[in-house]
């Protein structure tokens, strides 16, 4: 069975770890440009304070950026999420939204700069957002990117 986009948001949000910490995958573009994810604060998510736990934040970000790039770089390269940085703005509550964008433009230029298995470290940002539109936290994630070796050698031959 093919993995569409519509799929991959449904399997997301029920995915466990997501399903059981508030995150609802709302939708991924048909290009695979674009992914629009929430976290609902309740009271399995939220902290001491009874704002959004910092972990939960983070775990609605984790791996979105690397889809993105991976959905559309195709399945001739390594990728994974490397690193995440969070600067919390102000206390989230109710739900909180972020939307993830990688443009063709900018995947193009990573399938130049890994070409020849080179490695590509990209940084990717974006806002999590309450339901005002205020910023709650700023992300940063990096995502590795890499051509799989099998394809690089068959270039070198």
């Amino acid at each position: 069975m093919r993995v569409t986009p519509r799929r991959l948001a449904v399997g997301m949000s029920l995915w466990i770890p997501n399903l059981f910490s508030g995150i609802r995958v709302k939708r991924f573009s048909d290009d695979w440009t674009r992914v629009t994810v929430e976290l609902h604060v309740n009271v399995f998510t939220r902290n001491y304070v009874k704002t959004a736990f910092g972990g939960s934040m983070s775990a609605m970000t984790d791996p979105y950026y690397f889809m993105l790039v991976m959905h559309q770089l195709g399945p001739g390269y390594v990728i994974w999420d490397t690193r995440g940085e969070i600067e919390f703005v102000k206390p989230g509550r109710g739900v909180l939204t972020a939307h993830f964008e990688v443009p063709p433009e900018r995947v193009a230029d990573i399938r130049e700069r890994a070409q020849g298995g080179a490695k590509v470290l990209e940084w990717f940002e974006t806002d999590i957002t309450d339901r005002d539109g205020d910023v709650v936290a700023h992300v940063r994630r990096e995502v590795y990117i890499r051509e799989k070796k099998r394809i690089t050698q068959a270039a070198a031959s």
